[in-house]
């Protein structure tokens, strides 16, 4: 059984599919026909009863039954005047009294000698059974009571009027009967099948269609490759070829995006490099040739190549923050008391800008989010304004049911560049000349969005940038925080 199993479960879908259906059909066909030929046999002894008793209430036959009732001889009479084949009158003991022998007698069993005996009168009782040539007949027994002696008036044996049809034409029906319900059961299966097939074929086309296309990505990686797919369709099939085309569609932006990132990274990267291995060429020559640097130019080169190293791990440390699953963020976010973490990032904020003034103004406000992105995201965000800021310029920090914004008062972002400045290492063509990777503010945009939020950046009045964050707070505060 286990191994059938197994080979039906190996079985293409189509073929199981073909071979359920015309299990099922064959299952409802062999019911169908069970139940007709059941039917048909019960209204064929329905008819043969009908003609056992009318053959019951015949004259002649009932006469003769009452002489037999009256005074059953001893010695077995044989009279011709019984119209049907078989019948005859039968004491309790089995001992046969009258009968047509035209046709031959009715065999009797222990069950007529009981029923006979038992004197209902009022009852007909019906059975199956053999004539003395082994014929199969349908036999009526009608109890007549007991008989008594015309003579002596002595009461005799019980007797019972037995009447009897051949089984053989009924039997032919039915035997004909199930023959012909065989075969068109046996039709209705092969059609059934041939039926399941066809519908099976018909009803998997979309499935090969996207194995077909799945195996092609798989073979090629071409992720353009899309299903049609009707637009009213609603089934299951369409449902899964739309969400085939949706995640092709996904892998896909994800790949470009990924490319993109490669590209813009190497971009980024050629420029520190190249003017690390300057630097580091001047020096290695300076100790091969024995010709030494200025001290000056040498103090000059060492503070670049510092620079540059810096840049580099900074832009390094960007990408590693970009590269991260939503899975190792999802692992580490919980509620964080934003106004902590924003006070960490002014004293940051402070170290890099001394020589500015920063105000801050910070309520208390909890978050649901990564402790360190979201550390790091306010800090790039102050990171920038502090770059952008004049020498002894003000930077106004605010944090207010849930919405932080950094005021400053530097030149400004132009209206034009405004709907970039979220894009992986997109700069400003003025501060290309100032430190940065162009990270930083995607770096934000992307922590604030996971943490249910969303970052905008404006002109503000009087001049400078106006950057604000909007994060829900969280349902419930930490319990150092009550």
């Amino acid at each position: 059984m286990n191994r059938l199993a197994r080979r039906f479960r190996n079985l293409p879908l189509r073929s199981r599919l073909s071979m359920l259906v015309a299990a099922a059909v064959a299952f409802a066909v062999a019911a169908v026909s069970v139940t007709c030929w059941f039917i048909v046999q019960g209204k064929l002894y329905d008819q043969l009863e009908q003609d056992l008793q009318r053959g019951l209430k015949g004259p002649q036959q009932y006469g003769l039954a009452q002489i037999a009732l009256n005074n059953c001889t001893t010695t077995p009479q044989g009279n011709s005047a019984f119209r049907n084949n078989y019948s005859q009158v039968v004491t309790d003991t089995g001992k046969i009294c009258v009968s047509d022998d035209s046709s031959g007698s009715i065999k009797v069993t222990q069950g007529d000698k009981d029923t006979i005996k038992s004197g209902n009168t009022e009852k007909l009782f019906f059975r199956d059974g053999t004539d003395s040539d082994g014929n199969a007949v349908r036999v009526m027994i009608h109890p007549l009571g007991t008989t008594r002696n015309n003579t002596t008036g002595a009461l005799g044996p019980s007797v019972g009027f037995m009447v009897a049809v051949p089984l053989k034409g009924t039997q032919n029906t039915l035997n004909d009967l199930a023959l012909l319900l065989l075969l068109v059961s046996g039709v209705g299966v092969l059609g059934a099948g041939a039926a399941g097939l066809a519908v099976a074929r018909a009803g998997l086309r979309p499935v090969d269609k996207l194995t077909e296309a799945v195996e092609h990505v798989a073979r090629t990686e071409d992720l353009s490759v899309r299903i049609p797919v009707e637009e009213e369709s609603d089934d299951e099939i369409a449902r899964l070829s739309r969400s085939f085309n949706s995640m092709t569609s996904s892998l896909a932006n994800s790949r470009e995006l990924q490319q993109q990132l490669i590209a813009d990274a190497g971009h980024e990267l050629r420029t520190p490099l190249t003017s690390l291995r300057t630097n580091i060429e001047l020096l290695t020559r300076s100790e091969e040739t024995g010709r030494p640097i200025p001290p000056a130019d040498r103090k000059a080169l060492l503070a670049s190549v510092k620079a540059q190293m810096t840049e580099l791990a900074s832009l390094i440390g960007d990408l590693q923050e970009l590269s991260r699953s939503e899975g190792q963020r999802g692992e580490r976010v919980q509620i964080v008391a934003l106004q902590d973490t924003v006070e960490a990032a002014l004293r940051r904020a402070r170290l890099r800008g001394p020589e500015l003034t920063i105000t801050a103004d910070v309520q208390p406000w909890f978050v649901r989010a990564e402790p360190s992105a979201l550390e790091r995201a306010i800090v790039n965000i102050l990171d920038n304004a502090v770059k952008f800021s004049p020498e002894g310029g003000k930077i106004e920090v605010t944090l207010e049911r849930g919405i932080l914004t950094v005021r400053d008062h530097g030149p400004g972002i132009p209206e034009d560049e405004l709907p970039h400045v979220f894009d992986r290492f997109w700069r400003s063509p003025s501060a290309r000349a100032l430190p940065g990777s162009g990270l930083g503010l995607s770096i934000v945009a992307r922590t604030v969005q996971q943490a249910g939020g969303d970052v905008t950046l404006a002109r503000a009045n009087g001049g400078g940038t106006m950057a604000t964050v909007r994060l829900p707070g969280a349902p419930t505060a930490p319990p150092e925080a009550a």
